[in-house]
């Protein structure tokens, strides 16, 4: 074993004849456990982070569509099937279906509220949102035109207290000029299901009519939409600008990734900041190795004195503290490494028992979109946050290795 390693082995552990021996141990262990449960910490976060984006955008894909081809007006029509021979074409294109966008109003009773109201096709609509082809055949079955059927989002239907087989009224706006003056355009819908995607905000806002229906509903000749499926969701973006040209101008292509920016761009400036934030705490549990090596340098000027007078080189005693310093570093980082991913990878378990015992709920599904804490670790997160904590960590060792590097023997020696 090389000499610096070797001595520096020897500073790290706790010594048995002076109790200065184990203070100074003591410190170097509180060191260490900072460092750890700082890169634990920084771990848990992201890997939350990635798992609530992960989770979100799986439960958004589920009722969005990758892509959307729209009319720009929603008075407008669009050529349905003139467009869906268009994107066939295309080579990452799955499937497509019209609809029909609109927006109304649900009453029952004295309960009201503003629902986004989709028409589709259900033999199409099943090729291309994973939310419809997961629902009960005998419910899509219902969904015929002329029947005036509605698939309600569960907490919609929640909110407005109906149940399946129940009637609502669906009040379209523009209204009808009468002598009387403009009244409401009124229809009474029978719910035949309900839509449970998993994430609140299209559950209590979505409503599914026969695109059929939806046109009688809301005076139109036809479709104003085209949703559209890929074979990866992630190249929506490329694929929604590829399309743009070979659609023409008449219409306007807009992905999922589009349709939901802000809430994006909000997940990742979060990201980046917890990320800062708790390397600030890695960066103070590291540069505690700055007082802990300062302490060892002036407990063990007198062994350094004997070192250089047998022989040893200034870098040579540099290398002692460096390595005392980073051994700390790399065992911290490691402990702090395998606590956070033993936890990342078992948080599914951990926070519903905390929760039951404190009889308490984290992530309220009205405020925050799921009811579970979900987890995806990521290397390309994980990596990252190793290398700066054993940087760190070397780093504190370079001021106080030096400064033992600088002690002088004779004047060492002359107070022992």
């Amino acid at each position: 074993m090389p000499f610096e390693l070797l001595v520096g082995w020897r500073y790290t552990r706790a010594g048995r004849a002076a109790r200065r021996n184990r203070f100074i141990s003591f410190i170097s262990s509180v060191s260490m456990l900072g460092i750890a449960l700082g890169v634990a910490a920084l771990i848990i976060v992201l890997s939350v982070m990635n798992g609530f984006q992960k989770e979100v955008r799986d439960r958004m894909l589920g009722v969005l569509s990758h892509v959307e081809v729209l009319a720009y007006t929603s008075a407008a029509l669009v050529d349905a099937p003139a467009l869906q021979n268009k994107l066939a074409l295309h080579s990452q294109v799955v499937a497509s279906a019209p609809f029909v966008l609109s927006q109304g109003l649900l009453a029952q009773g004295e309960d009201m509220r503003g629902a986004v109201v989709r028409g589709i096709d259900p033999a199409q609509e099943v090729l291309v949102t994973q939310a419809v082809a997961q629902m009960p055949r005998e419910v899509l079955d219902q969904l015929q035109a002329g029947g005036f059927g509605v698939v309600l989002g569960s907490e919609l239907a929640r909110a407005l207290g109906v149940k399946t087989g129940e009637h609502i009224t669906l009040v379209a706006p523009g209204g009808q000029v009468t002598p009387a003056g403009v009244v409401p355009r009124l229809k009474q819908l029978t719910v035949v299901g309900l839509l449970d995607s998993g994430h609140y905000e299209y559950d209590a806002s979505l409503a599914l009519l026969h695109m059929d229906d939806a046109q009688r509903i809301f005076r139109l000749e036809g479709p104003n939409g085209i949703r559209v499926k890929l074979k990866d969701a992630q190249q929506a973006r490329q694929v929604a600008a590829e399309l743009t040209p070979l659609l023409g101008d008449d219409v306007m292509v807009r992905d999922w990734t589009r349709a939901n920016r802000t809430w994006f761009a909000a997940v990742q400036i979060e990201k980046r900041m917890m990320f800062i934030i708790l390397t600030l705490i890695v960066a103070v549990a590291a540069f505690n190795l700055v007082s802990t090596l300062v302490m060892t340098v002036t407990d063990k000027q007198a062994d350094i004195a004997i070192l250089r007078t047998l022989g040893a080189s200034p870098s040579s005693i540099m290398g002692i503290f460096v390595v005392q310093g980073a051994l700390v570093g790399v065992v911290g980082t490691l402990s702090g490494l395998a606590l956070g991913l033993l936890v990342a990878f078992n948080i599914g378990s951990i926070v519903p028992a905390i929760e039951q015992a404190l009889g308490a709920s984290f992530l309220p599904k009205d405020i925050y979109l799921i009811s579970r804490m979900p987890s995806d670790p990521q290397w390309a997160d994980i990596g990252p946050v190793v290398i700066i904590a054993l940087v760190l960590a070397f780093v504190a060792t370079l001021y106080p290795s030096w400064r033992a590097s600088r002690i002088d023997p004779a004047e060492a020696l002359r107070h022992e």
